[in-house]
């Protein structure tokens, strides 16, 4: 046989083989794709804190940290399970408020020295059902439900191992010297000779910690990154890392601007002695209260006044409150939940499109219903811990205003 013709041989079986693995590939993928995954979004919240104590519930732009993040993984609809591992009490009660199961981690993985892989591992010895983990961070508040439903395509529908959020940097890098060295800096990703300018220079691919995708299978051998894996691009005015003792008031100032809001609210609920205080007299002492209600109005925004039952007072300013706020003004009785869900179903709406403003213990499940709810800045600690905002003014004092401004400041923002 000659040489060329064996050369010839050699690349047909090569080509063969090659074909056979990318069909492989292919099947594998396929099979992926057809064959439903459990997927479970865990955000690890750790009671102790160097910095900030309980950082991860602190209120962010009147919404607990972790909350921002829980609301964006519940409402991408993509995850079987949303989890918070936690070791602290609190922390446990905000996150149940929004809507997550908590894994109560053991004193072994909750240590400062514990990684993440190892609190990751402990969690699916105790849920064997979960394939397919995404470790989304408490401290990435301006995380959206679009970036984690096409980054979860990439596992389910493409194959593969492992999906990691990045953003582009531009920012040029210098080695580090010892200043007592005669040692000289040198660029490490650029040639000062030939500096680029901003927009002709692509910048560089740099982990922003917002969520990491794994699959089960990779993380028992001992990873979180590997196998066949890829990163999934976020925008940088979403890559917001709150770590360490950032300054608050700036941080702020970014999550109001670029932090998720939640599903759009189409009606809103109003517990009138809680939030208004003293009825008819709180609507007509403070006009922010009631401009708050017309506001809502004409956003295309209902809402509805509740009165208890055994409030008399509530009960003879009723028809003035209607007529003052253009509302209904709805009686409730001991199980409220009902009379509320009644009305949601004749208007084909869920708990996701509803507000609800309460103030006390008795509105605990309500708030924590709610796709958004709020209590004045006055309210008992326990509605404050059930509620997803908190008002800066108390009741009476233009909460409501507060409230109605919270929903109205990420509307056009919202991208779920």
């Amino acid at each position: 046989m000659s040489a060329k013709r064996r050369h010839d041989d050699d690349e047909v079986d090569r080509a063969a083989s090659s074909n056979m693995k990318q069909k492989k590939r292919q099947v594998a993928a396929s099979s992926n794709k057809n064959q439903k995954r459990h997927v479970a979004a865990v955000i690890l919240a750790r009671g102790g804190s160097k910095g900030i104590p309980l950082k991860n519930i602190k209120p962010l732009a009147g919404v607990p940290l972790i909350g921002w993040v829980l609301r964006a993984a519940v409402d991408s609809e993509v995850f079987d399970s949303v989890w918070v591992s936690t070791d602290h009490a609190e922390i446990k009660k905000v996150a149940e408020a929004w809507g997550a199961q908590v894994h109560q981690r053991s004193p072994e993985v909750s240590r400062d020295s514990t990684s993440s892989l190892e609190t990751i591992q402990e969690f699916l010895k105790d849920h064997n059902e979960v394939d397919i983990v995404c470790n989304i961070q408490a401290t990435s508040p301006c995380l959206h439900p679009f970036d984690v439903r096409e980054a979860l395509k990439k596992i389910t529908e493409d194959g593969y191992d492992s999906v990691f959020s990045v953003v582009r940097r531009h920012q040029f890098r210098w080695k580090e010297v010892d200043e007592l060295s005669d040692e000289k800096t040198k660029a490490l990703n650029l040639d000062p000779a030939n500096r680029p300018r901003r927009q002709d220079w692509p910048g560089e691919l740099c982990e922003n910690g917002s969520f990491y995708f794994t699959t089960k299978d990779l993380i028992n051998t001992g990873h979180l990154q590997g196998g066949k894996s890829i990163y999934y691009e976020m925008l940088p005015e979403f890559s917001v890392d709150i770590d360490g003792d950032i300054d608050w008031p700036v941080a702020e100032q970014r999550v109001l601007r670029y932090g998720y809001p939640g599903k759009v609210v189409r009606l809103l609920f109003c517990n009138v002695s809680a939030c208004l205080a003293e009825g008819i007299n709180a609507l007509s002492s403070n006009t922010r209260n009631t401009s708050a209600i017309h506001m809502l109005q004409e956003k295309q925004v209902e809402v509805i006044l509740l009165t208890s039952s055994n409030d008399a007072v509530a009960q003879s300013l009723a028809d003035k409150l209607q007529k003052r706020t253009g509302c209904q003004v709805m009686k409730v009785g001991k199980k409220p939940q009902n009379n509320l869900e009644e009305v949601m179903k004749n208007k084909s709406l869920d708990w996701k499109h509803v507000a609800f403003m309460g103030f006390d213990q008795a509105d605990e499940k309500l708030l924590k219903l709610a796709g958004l709810s709020a209590v004045p800045g006055d309210a008992p600690e326990l509605a404050s811990k059930a509620a997803k905002y908190i008002c800066h003014l108390s009741r009476g004092s233009g909460a409501v205003w507060d409230f109605a401004e919270h929903i109205f400041l990420h509307k056009p923002m919202a991208k779920p």
